[in-house]
């Protein structure tokens, strides 16, 4: 079997699950709690668990083999000792705070024994050898993966699309040493890629020296998440790839965008994907007193803490909204802050309907604390912004036409080898049309230039052109939609509402029509008099 086999057998159980009550979120919850007890005994003899083993009575070996209200009685006694630690005397049973935080507060929500068991039987007849090949770890996120592409779960909320998070991690290259943070971590997505390049570019981390190794597995990594079932995920996650972190884990419970934030050390490398919106009752979940600039727009607010919490020469890759580029006031204040303080070096546009919000148009921004030439740097730090439109004249992006790496590798290639975005770079390269087209009229990005690059996906700006022609908003795009209605082309407003009143005067004789077919003939009656009284009479 594969791990999309294994996925795909265990997402089926929640259709079996539904008459428990339990739907797709819920089943996610009640699939790991369990499905982590059975990695544990597999994974047992080696990898990270060996170190967080489970208590004795608490095991897979405790469970399987079992049934009815026994198993399922056993199963919450279970769950309560691995969330307290102790045992139904009050017993100190266990005092792994890793496992303490991994179930914390779990409950399981099944009634029917007989599900229980079924969910049982159905891991234990899983091909584990071939799992493991193909990484435990792996398995899990393709779980997590299956559930945030489910919709009925609402899950995609805290899932970024895998293959942007790679392609964020190779750009920004992270190594051995280096502290990684991601202060809006999900299910830690970004900090396991990380994790994962690491090891591939040093074949393996046993290959370091020892005080390295030990500083990769538990000092690395720090990633902070609000909702506590989510971090949960994601300390499994973690723990299935290798990454112990301190007594917390590697994620930690809490809020950015308050102290938790505000006491992180600084780190030499950012990832995040902030979450939408703005903070729920005005800014009363952004607590920070350290934030230059006041506001209740979490990205804003995200977006300041990160810049400020990179050390000098520091990277960060950050998925952001469209509103982040261009909202005034409050907005414009960050961006200008974020291009002193740091080089604001690229702007990769990303398509619609790449996330769960599928409406939301959104941007990663890559920058690195200091110039290009001094790291320590505080001020005009940014020269020139590299632009990339991954957007305009894209396909719309769904389960029918999945965006994957193939998209972002044009991107890569351009980025170049830097990680801090200071390789050479060329303007004009992955253009739409060799021959040239008329520019758009009255585009400000497009005015003096050579028209072959009003059809490149790869532009560059200048900071002075950026206060000077857009007032320090980042909402830059200059390619023509081939989709797009050239206004200069339309016919006359007249000419134009005569066509809309016809389709209208249409639609209403065939609703009428129907209305009478289906026996409303005084309905119909009365709505064609009240049209005849708005429209004067006629009719």
């Amino acid at each position: 079997m594969t791990n999309n086999d294994i996925v795909q057998k265990l997402w089926n159980l929640c259709d079996v699950l539904r008459d428990d009550g339990i739907n797709y979120s819920d089943y996610v919850t009640e699939l790991v709690l369990l499905l982590f007890i059975k990695m544990v005994h597999e994974n047992k003899d080696f990898g990270t668990l060996v170190r967080h083993p489970l208590p004795e009575g608490c095991r897979w070996t405790d469970l399987n083999g079992k049934s009815g209200i026994n198993l399922l009685n056993d199963y919450k006694r279970i769950l309560l000792i691995l969330s307290t630690g102790k045992d139904d005397s009050g017993k100190r049973v266990h005092n792994d705070p890793l496992i303490t935080a991994v179930y914390d507060k779990a409950q399981t929500r099944l009634s029917e024994p007989r599900h229980l068991e079924q969910m049982i039987k159905t891991l234990d007849q899983i091909d584990w050898f071939s799992a493991q090949k193909d990484g435990l770890g792996d398995l899990y996120e393709g779980l997590l993966e299956k559930n945030a592409n489910e919709t009925k779960s609402g899950a995609g909320q805290y899932f970024t699309p895998r293959a942007l998070i790679n392609t964020m991690v190779r750009c920004l290259k992270p190594q051995p040493g280096e502290r990684i943070q991601d202060p809006a971590a999900g299910t830690a997505g970004f900090l396991i890629a990380a994790h994962e390049y690491i090891k591939s570019q040093t074949d393996d981390l046993y290959e370091l020296k020892d005080a390295t190794k030990t500083f990769q597995t538990t000092q690395a990594y720090v990633g902070i998440e609000l909702v506590p079932g989510t971090r949960r995920l994601a300390l499994m996650n973690c723990l299935l790839h290798g990454m112990e972190g301190d007594a917390e884990g590697v994620v930690h419970l809490g809020n950015a965008l308050g102290q938790t934030g505000a006491g992180l050390e600084k780190a030499d490398v950012i990832l995040a994907n902030p979450p939408f919106g703005t903070s729920k009752g005005g800014d009363a979940s952004i607590t920070r007193d350290d934030l230059t600039y006041k506001t209740s727009n979490k990205q804003l607010a995200f977006l300041q803490h990160i810049y400020r919490n990179l050390k000098p020469g520091g990277r960060a890759a950050v998925v952001l909204p469209d509103n982040v580029l261009f909202e005034a006031g409050v907005g414009t204040d960050v961006r200008r802050d974020l291009m002193n303080k740091c080089n604001l070096h690229t702007i990769l546009r990303l398509p619609t309907g790449i996330f769960y919000a599928q409406g939301v148009k959104t941007n990663v921004l890559f920058f690195t604390k200091g110039s290009a030439a001094d790291k320590y740097q505080e001020e005009n730090c940014t020269e020139h912004v590299w632009v990339y439109d991954l957007r305009t004249n894209m396909p719309s992006f769904g389960k029918r036409t999945p965006f994957g790496d193939t998209h972002l590798k044009p991107f890569e290639t351009v980025y170049g080898d830097s990680a801090n975005g200071d390789s050479e770079r060329k303007e004009g390269e992955y253009s739409f049309h060799s021959e040239a087209i008329e520019l758009p009229e009255h585009s400000d990005e497009n005015e003096g230039i050579d028209p072959r690059l009003a059809h490149s996906r790869w532009r560059s700006f200048s900071r002075q052109w950026i206060a000077e022609h857009k007032g320090d908003s980042l909402d830059i795009s200059w390619l023509k939609d081939s989709d797009s209605v050239d206004a200069a082309n339309l016919p006359e407003p007249s000419v134009l509402a005569g066509e809309a009143m016809g389709e209208l005067v249409q639609a209403l004789g065939e609703l009428d029509a129907l209305m009478r077919e289906l026996g409303a003939e005084e309905e119909a009656d009365g709505a064609r008099v009240l049209l005849q009284e708005v429209m004067g009479g006629e009719g």
